[in-house]
């Protein structure tokens, strides 16, 4: 176990009881937040009020920042205003407060306009902070090109106070004074919007990275829909495809009701049976991995996928349902990943199954595979009927084939041949089995 050092251990301490503190204040936060932006006009008037109460009633109740029976110096350098006149100076300086985050620039200017004609009077009122907080307030809700114009109106109104006071007060004093004072409010304001902008980021970041997440979900599950979708549309089509023309073929052989026919007749029914089986047995094994189980014990039991090796088992049942094929294959093809080997087995499986539906029995079908160094051919010719006889280019058995011919960079063709018949034709890119994979 790791022992944390006194220092780390001290502040991880300090964290974990300042951690129910911390949630609390977050809480209180967020529900200000939220009353704020229900009722705006809460804030701005309380804002108001308290500025009114901490500054502007002083002044009423005393005569003004300086007593009538202060120090003489002091008399010289401030000017007494009347009740009258200092209501009016304190309203133009803490009422433009009340717009200050929907016009600050406004509520900036109205405050430094009577701030300047105040001072230029000789009149000092404690209601002169309203000025630090309008540009405290531009600083965080104005536009950042109004600032520079902002701060030079509120460097010559701060020098004006300078040499009013300066018979109390050295200008370089006051001066460090307030423009220590306005840039602190100036910082203030872009710290606190700098900030608001960075979490705002941070929320759009989330908000668009879960947008993401869900549709990387949605495009995962409809790319395994679609997988999965063509593995049972092979699997089913072609093995049901069998099993008509075999049921088709044992029907002619009962209805000769001779000894031979009634021997072809049991041998379909036996092909029948099997093709069905090895159909249920390839559908449990595709349905098996979509179960969704926590059991071990209750997986599904999974075969190798079919791959070049099982072609020759695959034409010898649709040879049984009556077409002959001649199947030949040159290059290494032991070499192939069982990925390329899956994608040749259901191109030709397909393509056999749309000769089994559109062509017939005693149909020819010559099939040939050309592995080569960085491309594999696959051609599938056969002597049936086709567009007349029902033949799309654009069946949903051919979209599959296509998607497994792009998903390693090659293209399919299919259509009538030259000669007759018709002519399945792919090739695929092994330069791109790693991009596929």
């Amino acid at each position: 176990m790791t022992t944390l050092p006194p220092a780390s251990a001290a502040v991880a301490e300090e964290l974990g009881a300042m951690g129910p503190l911390v949630a609390r204040l977050g809480r209180a936060g967020r529900r200000l937040r939220g009353a704020d932006l229900a009722r705006p006009w809460v804030l701005d008037t309380a804002v108001v009020a308290v500025v009114f109460l901490l500054f502007c009633l002083p002044d009423l109740l005393h005569g003004g920042v300086v007593d009538a029976d202060g120090p003489r110096r002091f008399r010289l350098a401030f000017t007494r205003l009347p009740v009258a006149a200092m209501l009016a100076a304190q309203a133009g300086l803490v009422l433009p407060l009340l717009w200050r985050r929907r016009r600050p620039a406004t509520a900036f200017a109205a405050v430094a306009a009577v701030f300047v004609l105040q001072w230029a009077l000789g009149a000092a009122l404690h209601a002169d902070v309203a000025l630090f907080i309008a540009l405290y307030s531009l600083a965080l809700h104005g536009r950042p090109r109004q600032l520079p114009w902002a701060c030079a109106v509120m460097g010559l109104a701060l020098v004006l106070v300078a040499v009013r006071v300066s018979v109390v007060v050295s200008v370089t004093d006051t001066l460090f004074f307030l423009l220590s004072t306005a840039t602190a409010a100036l910082a203030l304001g872009l710290v606190i919007r700098i900030r608001r902008a960075q979490l705002a980021a941070l929320r759009d970041r989330a908000a668009r990275l879960e947008t993401e997440r869900d549709q990387r979900s949605r495009l995962a599950a409809a790319s395994e829909r679609a997988r999965v979708a063509r593995e049972m549309h092979d699997i089913v089509g072609h093995h049901l495809s069998v099993v008509i023309t075999l049921a088709d073929a044992g029907v002619c052989a009962a209805a000769g009701a001779t000894a031979a026919g009634s021997g072809r007749g049991t041998e379909a029914l036996g092909l029948i049976g099997d093709t069905g089986r090895q159909a249920l047995a390839e559908l449990r094994r595709v349905l098996g991995v979509l179960r969704d189980t926590d059991a071990p014990s209750a997986g599904p039991e999974l075969s190798p996928q079919p791959g070049l090796a099982d072609l020759d088992a695959l034409c010898h049942g649709v040879r049984a349902a009556g077409l002959d094929v001649v199947y030949r294959s040159t290059g290494k093809a032991e070499a192939l990943d069982g990925g390329v080997q899956l994608t040749v087995y259901r191109i030709v499986q397909e393509a056999m199954t749309n000769t089994l539906k559109h062509a017939g029995a005693g149909t020819r079908v010559d099939l040939a595979i050309d592995v080569g160094e960085d491309r594999l051919g696959i051609q599938v010719r056969d002597t049936g009927t086709t567009v007349g006889a029902g033949r799309h280019p654009d069946g949903q058995g051919l979209s599959g084939m296509r998607e497994r011919v792009a998903l390693y960079g090659g293209h399919l063709s299919a259509g009538p041949a030259p000669g007759g018949g018709w002519t399945v034709a792919a090739t695929l890119d092994l330069g791109s089995r790693e991009g596929a994979a």
